[in-house]
């Protein structure tokens, strides 16, 4: 079976051994270092601009990853008060090669047939004084990490990214590309989206493995101290989030409930993107296509 060797889930710094730099390539200040609440080694990259500094899989851009898991999921943490970007280069089915990037420095949504660039939206920790800070301010939610930025969870759904902006079919994942200003546990890709407030007991009785979640495996996962709750200690963000149907023009944590979004300014469901009509009029050709029955989406 092809890429079977990836599957359930491809431990992408451990198959590509980082440390070793042979398979991979830094430049600038990077370093690894070891997390004492994450009890285990991290990489801190870091510089005076977001490009200055980079660790990069695979080593040469003449290489490819190959990865075709659908899902990617990042563990990492924006360096407080700075900005950072990551670039992934992901391949259609028509060999056709796009850039996915993501950065707390792009001020909005920006797209061409080869470049998608969402802006990241930093959260701080619930109650925090840089919550209640930000939440003051409506007008700019992306900017420079707060100084209490949690570890988070970035889970990107390759295959619908490129379906709802592009109307292409992803392929596999090329190359991937993280830029100062950040600290990153691991990264692996997948089939199956990882719930890490889920335990494997709990996933056995509700039988999540249909729906096609699963725990986090132990070796990706983020500490918990016995009593605690892992939402309440780090961030979770699903990449359009699950069951979206409009493309958003923002990468951020999703709001717990609808009371969440009246009461705090920060956690606002993201805004739609404005389209162009040629985007418009192929998105609704694919909805006409898949859903003949739905009602359009107001665009």
């Amino acid at each position: 079976v092809p890429a079977a060797w990836q599957r359930p889930y491809l431990n992408v710094f451990k198959h590509f051994r980082v440390e070793e730099w042979k398979r991979s390539a830094r430049e600038g200040d990077v370093t690894a270092l070891t997390d004492a609440r994450l009890r285990g080694t991290v990489y801190r990259i870091r510089g005076s601009a977001p490009g200055s500094s980079s660790l990069q899989l695979p080593r040469t851009g003449t290489q490819s990853l190959g990865l075709v898991g659908r899902f990617l999921h990042l563990l990492f943490r924006p360096l407080p008060r700075k900005h950072f970007v990551v670039h992934l280069d992901v391949a259609t089915e028509e060999n056709q090669v796009v850039r996915i990037s993501f950065s707390n420095l792009f001020k909005e949504f920006k797209s061409t047939a080869t470049w998608l660039q969402f802006p990241f939206v930093c959260g701080a920790a619930e109650g925090s004084a840089c919550r209640r800070a930000a939440g003051t301010s409506r007008r700019d939610p992306v900017g420079a990490a707060p100084a209490d930025v949690r570890w988070t969870c970035l889970v990107l759904d390759l295959h619908s990214i490129l379906s709802l902006y592009l109307n292409r079919r992803y392929s596999h994942l090329k190359s991937v590309k993280l830029c100062s200003n950040l600290l990153v546990k691991n990264l692996c890709t997948s089939d199956l989206v990882f719930d890490p407030g889920v335990t494997f007991s709990e996933a056995r009785q509700g039988d999540l493995a249909c729906r096609g979640v699963a725990p986090m495996p132990r070796e990706m996962a983020f500490p918990v101290p016995k009593g605690e709750k892992w939402h309440d200690l780090y961030d979770y963000i699903r990449f359009p989030s699950e069951g979206s149907k409009l493309p958003y023009d923002s990468i951020q944590k999703s709001c717990p409930g609808p009371a969440a979004v009246s009461e705090d300014p920060v956690c606002q469901l993201p805004q739609p993107v404005t389209l162009t009509k040629a985007v418009r009029d192929r998105l609704s050709l694919i909805h006409q296509i898949t859903s003949p029955k739905a009602v359009s989406a107001p665009w």
